[in-house]
């Protein structure tokens, strides 16, 4: 694959401009936090029960091979409802602040495929993304161009961080080590002129790298961090966690099986 020109580069930033536009940051849903993330409240709306996580992961021999996971958890138990995978093809290359455009497509058809073919009983009502959202040098990342795509509440959960708005990794890792002392545990990112971009945080004892959380579409960051601690087993969101698992044994299979015919 080529690596993109600054035509190229213009022309998606020009996309995410556009698109950013549509971008809803508040809580736009029909369902209500269950009373296991929040604690007593019930407004007559009917409880979140399904949560849904996306990842890719790639074949080692070739950086445009990859499997695209989505499954869907039970709120409630953590159990898998829904899984698929698909062996995917993909014909942007990696570049940092662009990652959506390389991604989300093939994210995109694996929910829309979902749609067609399943009961809405195990559609996500919320969907974590291995991506940033707002917390993006353009205010746009993978959980927001998805988000839109899907018209479903995204929220992205990444291991890494851009550097946006004077929020840096050193910056991020200070402030844990000063804030994160006990888990599940938080603390806002703030930028130097565009405000709380996200936060930093800490599921687990045993994590003592934080995670980035940032809006991605229809979910506020306060509504987030509630529900994010129910879901946090390990390190890694659990339906995110599920996700990757299955695309990891996926890409295995499938390069065993291609060793095996050599």
């Amino acid at each position: 694959m080529d690596e993109p020109d600054e035509t190229q580069t213009e022309e998606w930033q020009r996309h995410q401009h556009a698109m950013k536009k549509r971008l809803i940051l508040d809580d736009s849903f029909h369902w209500r936090i269950p009373t296991a993330a929040t604690g007593p409240l019930d407004d007559g709306r009917p409880a979140l029960t399904r949560v849904g996580g996306v990842d890719l992961s790639f074949f080692k021999e070739d950086p445009s091979r990859a499997v695209a996971a989505l499954v869907v958890l039970d709120f409630d138990t953590l159990e898998v409802v829904y899984e698929r995978c698909r062996e995917v093809e993909l014909n942007v290359p990696y570049m940092p602040g662009y990652l959506a455009f390389r991604e989300a497509p093939p994210l995109a058809a694996l929910i829309e495929d979902m749609k067609a073919t399943s009961d809405e009983s195990v559609w996500p009502q919320l969907l974590l993304v291995d991506g940033n959202g707002i917390l993006h040098p353009r205010g746009f990342g993978l959980a927001c161009h998805l988000g839109l795509l899907v018209d479903i509440p995204t929220v992205g959960v990444s291991k890494n961080i851009h550097t946006v708005d004077g929020i840096t990794r050193e910056v991020a890792r200070e402030l844990a080590s000063r804030h994160l002392t006990t888990a599940p545990s938080h603390h806002l990112l703030k930028g130097d002129t565009r405000g709380v971009l996200g936060a930093i945080y800490r599921p687990t004892d045993d994590a003592t790298v934080p995670l980035i959380v940032s809006c991605g579409h229809r979910v506020s960051l306060d509504t987030a961090l509630k529900i994010l601690p129910h879901l946090s087993k390990h390190r890694v969101a659990e339906p995110i966690r599920q996700a990757d698992i299955r695309s990891r044994a996926m890409v295995r299979r499938l390069a065993n099986k291609a060793a095996e015919t050599e």
